[in-house]
């Protein structure tokens, strides 16, 4: 048990989330049981400092009923703790930690997927052609959606794209 509370001591909080980029629900999942491991600090900080001696003897000199006293220092004398099986905290605590391992995972996968979407468009955009030096086809064959508009307009008789002259204005004045 020391061995647990020296590494929970050395735990930096605020540096786990940022470093491991957690984000959405595992990031709040870190937060929620983090705000728990402080409560039960403070809990077992606040009990540890109170007073765990009864002065009896105090009480007896006070008050008149000693049958009172006595019988609250046998009640005292004779208390035992109840002890609680804390197996079902901990598979609580492990199912937790599977999640979030999961969710790490998970989110792990969608970030490396990402970046590497993300490196293949920086390496097309650094071995991408000028656009003045791509020829009609080249445009085609990468946006075949382009060639298929203009086959409709031109076998509607429209040799001209709808709001170009809003756009761009009128050069047949030039």
């Amino acid at each position: 048990m020391a061995v647990g509370r020296s590494a929970a001591l050395k735990i930096d909080w605020s540096r786990i989330g940022s470093s491991l980029g957690l984000k959405g629900s595992t990031a709040q999942a870190l937060s929620n049981f983090k705000k728990r491991n402080d409560d039960a600090k403070r809990k077992v900080q606040m009990l540890s400092d109170q007073p765990q001696t009864i002065d009896f003897a105090a009480y007896r000199s006070q008050l008149k009923n000693q049958a009172v006293i006595d019988q609250i220092e046998n009640e005292f004398k004779n208390f035992k703790p109840v002890s609680y099986d804390v197996g079902r905290q901990l598979k609580a605590i492990e199912a937790f930690e599977t999640q979030a391992v999961k969710n790490a995972q998970e989110t792990k996968g969608v970030v490396d997927k990402e970046l590497q979407d993300l490196e293949n468009t920086l390496k097309n955009i650094e071995e991408a052609r000028p656009f003045e030096d791509l020829t009609v086809d080249e445009v085609a064959a990468a946006r075949p959606d382009i060639d298929q508009r203009t086959e409709q307009l031109v076998s509607k008789g429209r040799w001209q794209v709808p709001g170009y002259k809003e756009k761009f204005g009128d050069l047949s004045l030039l």
